[in-house]
């Protein structure tokens, strides 16, 4: 067999490991091993791995990751997301699916310090899912909105799986940060008017709440302005480059864990869990890592991503058909796999087809943080798509009452909203680079 057939013939199996429920990071580090060994030899493989694991996990940036995990933990140990959630639904309870409008505002305000999309669903799904209760909101509604909005964990930024794309694309993590801005809005009004439609159309189905005296609902701003302030100063400090993103995230894990604790809603008890637990994701996503830079280095010796890349170069496919195929590609990984996992075992595949084809003028660096973007749109609806769905899982383990089919029915409407996001990124690429150029020069 040629490299490049052995890379194909890996990457089946890599699949196949995977179809049998074998851990991600264990699966690729196995596949890669096999590979590596069959096109350089055993002794290569052995050399390889000698400064693997140094060179990997040395890298600075990747330090941003189980800070801002951390930072998302205390926010949550806290008490910091009922804030959120009190605040905006003072103001959106009243009308129309406003609790769930509000649920979702809240997810996109925790979003913003957390960066992990699952942490997200069972925050505000803790939070908020009471009060959803309470109002006698439809299930698949409740249920729909909270797993939709946990998708914004990782769209809003900061986000973890977007450092991982930027080291492996080898783009700045702000620049990323800057684009994912504008989507992430786009992402969390196109759900709000979903939730809208959802509640009209639907008659009882999101019945509004009584109207809170104004008095009440400046208090709930009040408590929640030293989040908005965290959330300043983390990514105003990004975008202004008075910090790197890993000085950022050490600044807002520090202002996160004073607040939580000026609150008094987190104890010793409560704070090494959120230790343990940003340690235990940390841990998890640093051998997934591991796993995927010896599964990238066998596919660079086997020349198999540079084989496709040519193969689709000379087929004369319009760029736009080789995208959605990309897009179509994704969706369906996104039924048996998470988002991480899509983007470290497709990107060193994809990604040299995208920078090869040309797409609306765009320049390197641009058309590489636009198909990050994209690539991000795309992974998240993954996290509310059968049969794996993590996000419905999560919310479906609180609603312990409500059918999964329910819940599956629930977020149909919010991927119909994801999925013309999707189209207007593609075609409008400005929407994310926009302010990009504007504060990057």
């Amino acid at each position: 067999m040629s490299s490049v057939e052995i890379g194909f013939a890996i990457g089946a199996f890599t699949l196949v490991l995977l179809a049998f429920r074998v851990h991600i990071g264990m699966a690729m580090l196995l596949g890669g091993s096999i590979g590596y060994t069959l096109v350089s030899g055993w002794d290569p493989l052995m050399n390889y791995f000698k400064h693997l694991a140094y060179g990997r996990f040395s890298v600075y940036d990747l330090s941003v990751v189980p800070l801002f995990l951390l930072m998302g933990n205390v926010a949550a140990k806290g008490g910091l997301s009922r804030r959120l959630f009190e605040a905006t639904n003072a103001f959106l309870g009243h009308y129309p699916g406003g609790v769930a409008m509000s649920a979702i505002g809240a997810c996109a305000g925790f979003g913003a310090i957390c960066g992990s999309s699952l942490a997200t669903a069972a925050t505000m799904g803790q939070v908020a899912l009471p009060e959803l209760r309470r109002c006698n909101y439809s299930p698949s509604l409740a249920t729909g909105a909270l797993a939709a909005g946990g998708t914004l964990g990782i769209l809003i930024p900061p986000s973890v799986v977007l450092v991982i794309y930027a080291i492996l694309a080898e783009q700045n993590v702000a620049a990323l940060f800057m684009a994912a801005l504008i989507p992430g809005l786009i992402a969390m009004f196109g759900y709000m008017l979903v939730v809208t439609l959802y509640a009209r159309f639907v008659p009882g189905s999101g019945p509004a709440s009584a109207p809170l005296p104004w008095r009440q609902r400046l208090h709930a701003v009040g408590r929640v302005w030293p989040i908005l302030a965290v959330f300043i100063t983390v990514i105003g400090g990004i975008y202004g480059g008075i910090f790197t993103p890993t000085e950022a995230a050490a600044v807002g894990t520090f202002a996160t864990t004073a607040l939580a604790v000026a609150s008094r809603e987190m104890r010793w008890r409560e704070f090494m869990a959120a230790v343990l637990g940003a340690a235990e994701a940390t841990a998890m996503i640093f051998l997934i890592l591991l796993g995927a830079d010896v599964l990238n280095a066998f596919l660079a010796l086997s020349q198999m991503p540079v084989a496709i890349a040519e193969w689709v170069l000379a087929s004369g496919y319009p760029p736009m058909v080789v995208l959605f195929a990309m897009i179509l590609v994704y969706l369906l990984l996104g039924c048996v796999m998470d988002s991480l996992s899509m983007i470290l075992l497709t990107i060193p595949v994809f990604l040299p087809i995208i920078m090869g084809l040309d797409y609306w003028g765009l320049g390197y660096s641009d058309k590489a943080i636009w198909f990050g973007i994209l690539a991000l749109m795309v992974v998240e609806i993954g996290l509310i798509t059968p049969p794996v769905g993590m996000n419905v899982f999560i919310i479906n383990s609180l609603a312990k009452d409500v059918p999964m089919k329910e819940t599956f029915r629930g977020v149909l409407p919010f991927l119909a909203s994801d999925l013309l996001r999707i189209v207007l990124i593609a075609f409008f690429p400005g929407v994310a680079l926009w302010l990009v150029h504007l504060l990057g020069g």
